[in-house]
């Protein structure tokens, strides 16, 4: 059974850091394109970043500069860095993987097939 399951989320202030993981059950995570998302109330679920089979990382506009994805292959688990935190990205974050994509990554949900539960981040002081 295919599971992600994220976690280190939580409360910092802002300029501060925090740094994401995404552990997967079922599947090897470094076979597959994964994807972080974020959805805040009222919002869009947006893409943050993503990262191909190839280990091609792409980040959103909002991102770039500040966030950093990578994998853990001993760990099984994609994680994000995020440095620099701004109110703005109070939200809840969700990974997600692509099973079927094999070049590349998105970082619109459509071609992603299992999504974890998300994790809240909250930025304020």
């Amino acid at each position: 059974q295919v599971q992600l399951v994220e976690s280190g989320g939580g409360l910092v202030q802002p300029g501060g850091s925090l740094r994401l993981s995404c552990a997967a059950s079922g599947f090897s995570l470094d076979s597959y394109v994964i994807g972080w998302f974020r959805q805040a109330p009222g919002k869009e679920r947006e893409g943050v970043s993503c990262i191909s089979r190839s280990g091609s990382t792409y980040y959103a506009e909002s991102a770039e500069g500040r966030v950093t994805i990578s994998r853990d292959n001993g760990k099984n688990t994609v994680d994000l860095q995020m440095n620099n935190l701004k109110p703005e990205d109070t939200s809840v974050y969700y990974c997600a993987m692509a099973g079927s994509v094999v070049a590349g990554c998105y970082l619109t949900a459509a071609p992603y097939d299992y999504w974890g539960q998300g994790t809240q981040v909250t930025v304020s002081s």
